[in-house]
Order: structure tokens, then C-alpha cells, then sequence
């Protein structure tokens, strides 16, 4: 699995929750239609904006992420974002109570605690 963090800087107070809420509610529109898109986290604060994303494989990432993506992101937000590309081999989900390693479900280790 790859993750991906984009963040777009910008200027000014942090946006207002309703108006991203509802600007990324818009922006579904889009994404649900990326291939090998498993989910996609909208992010706001102090910094800017951005995005965690994440990926089936890093040929998937490698698509979306394609040559024109930051001229994309530029157009619709007047800056250009920042991308960094993570491998993500071990994923803890405490609200399944489960550990994956390469996607597969494992033991999770504190089982063996006593």
C-alpha cells in the first residue's frame, strides 16, 4: 500500500470548517473515480490545506500524481502543493481492533502480552 501527503500551503487564518467541508463533499466528485483509490482524508489547518491519500499501489499513486497533477492543484488553488510517497507496510486499525501487514490481517502482537 502507498500513502500520499499532499499539502498545499497557504496564506491567511485557517479556512472555515463548513466551507471546506463543503468544498471537499464537491471534490468526491473527482476522486471517487481515481483507480486504486482506497480512501482519501481532506485536511485543513493554520499551514493550508492538503490531502492523505491512499493507494492500492504505487503504480495507482504514480498515475494519479502524473506530470500535470501539480499544474492541476496550482489551478484550483493558486499554489503549488508538495508531494511525498510512502510505502505502508503495517497499518494498526484500533477501531477493528486489527493489524495488516501488506494488506494481509496478522496476529496482533499484544495478544501474547501477559
Amino acid at each position: 500500500m502507498i500513502i500520499a501527503l499532499v499539502q498545499i500551503p497557504l496564506d491567511g487564518p485557517k479556512r472555515d470548517h463548513d466551507f471546506v467541508a463543503q468544498q471537499s463533499l464537491d471534490a468526491t466528485r473527482i476522486f471517487h473515480k481515481v483507480k486504486g483509490l482506497k480512501r482519501k482524508y481532506f485536511l485543513n489547518s493554520e499551514a493550508g490545506g492538503g490531502g492523505i491519500y491512499e493507494f492500492a499501489t504505487r503504480e495507482d499513486a504514480e498515475a494519479w500524481f502524473n506530470e500535470g497533477w501539480a499544474d492541476w492543484m496550482e489551478g484550483r488553488f493558486g499554489v503549488r502543493p508538495t508531494l511525498t510517497l510512502f510505502d505502508n507496510p503495517v497499518v494498526l486499525d484500533n477501531e477493528a481492533a486489527e493489524v495488516r501487514v501488506d494488506g494481509a490481517p496478522v496476529a496482533p502482537p499484544w495478544l501474547d502480552e501477559t
